[in-house]
């Protein structure tokens, strides 16, 4: 397993991004961001280079990949515009194979289907819920699933219930199959993730998570 130094960082300042971003800068890793407006990062920390673009534009994310050693996103869906998530899994994909990285950490919503998958009725009721009524987003994230297991690197598709935006931690639950919980804490999953980064077993899978 690569000794993991340098990140490069999508959706670092959305809901859940904000504190895994803290959790990286707790923690020694350099942190290089994907951002939109940079001068609207309200956090100013030495260890974060700060990368003016757009996970859609296939450049901007091969210049935010040069030099690091794995990817994490918690990208979130920017409001009233087209799905972004299979579109941005596309071009960290193919700037990870130019630039031999093999590590990909991303976060989803408990909607996602994966073979063997024994959702509860209340995870799946869930999970039908969200296609009704967000369609578009719900496919894409479906559609990010499937260009994952289709390709060749590390990759682990974190799936997830309700957020909770908190500094507390609780602890994690995880399994392969249902969601074991309702809501998991932003500190929890940022936890649950910088610990990815050392470990191999959720390598080309996509666990549930949620807070105990």
């Amino acid at each position: 397993m690569t000794n993991h130094h340098h990140i490069a960082l999508i959706g670092g300042t959305g809901k859940s991004g904000k504190y895994l971003t803290k959790k990286l800068l707790k923690e020694g890793f350099s942190i290089k961001m994907l951002l939109r407006n940079p001068d609207r990062l309200e956090l100013h920390h030495p260890a974060i280079d700060k990368i003016k673009g757009d996970a859609r534009n296939p450049e901007d994310i091969e210049r935010l990949l040069q030099g690091c050693t794995a990817v994490l996103s918690t990208l979130g869906q920017p409001k009233g515009e087209p799905p972004i998530f299979s579109t941005a899994t596309n071009n960290v994909l193919h700037a990870m194979n130019k630039l031999q990285i093999t590590r990909y950490i991303v976060t989803t919503g408990l909607s996602v289907d994966v073979p063997n998958d024994y959702k509860s009725e209340k995870v799946q009721q869930a999970s039908d819920w969200m296609r009704v009524n967000y369609a578009p987003t719900t496919n894409d994230k479906q559609l990010e699933y499937e260009i994952l297991a289709q390709c060749s690197v590390d990759w682990t598709l974190v799936r997830l219930p309700l957020i909770e935006q908190t500094e507390i931690t609780k602890g994690i639950k995880v399994d392969l199959g249902n969601c074991p919980g309702d809501q998991v804490s932003a500190a929890d999953l940022a936890n649950f993730i910088v610990e990815q980064l050392q470990s191999e077993a959720y390598i080309r899978k996509a666990p549930f998570i949620a807070s105990i």
